[in-house]
């Protein structure tokens, strides 16, 4: 008599495979996460010093400084405010505005944004607070 051969994986091969796939999903996992989050810091970087460089450029053109980030997208120095890449948002920058002295101080006067920095609670993968970028 003619005897069939059985076809398909046994259960040990089945779990061997899924063990292993399990493993190699285990070790990407972090890796891929730890990208991501140097990707978003990596563009939080770029984006503080293109808002900080048109700061300067709106100094240096109007020999003061922006009342707002706002500012920069009513004057046409960019077209709308960037997001975020940490919190998501575009709305949730923190505008340092400038210390006048005691001399310069006058009642209803505005003082206009020097720097600019993420509102972001979290830390970075190096330690640091975002919010101190």
């Amino acid at each position: 008599m003619f005897r069939r051969k059985a076809e398909g994986f046994t259960l040990i091969e089945m779990v061997i495979v899924f063990t292993l796939i399990g493993i190699l999903v285990g070790l990407a996992l972090p890796q891929y996460q730890n990208a991501m989050k140097k990707a978003r810091e990596s563009v939080l970087k770029e984006t503080l010093f293109v808002l900080r460089k048109l700061i300067d450029q709106y100094y240096s053109d109007k020999s003061k400084y922006p009342d707002s980030l706002q500012a920069l997208v009513d004057e046409k120095y960019l077209r709308k405010l960037p997001s975020d890449p940490i919190t998501g948002k575009s709305d949730a920058w923190i505008e340092v505005k400038e210390q006048p002295s005691v001399d310069e101080l006058e009642p209803g006067q505005s003082f206009g944004t020097v720097d600019v920095h993420s509102s972001s609670e979290d830390k970075s993968l190096d330690g640091t607070p975002y919010n101190t970028w």
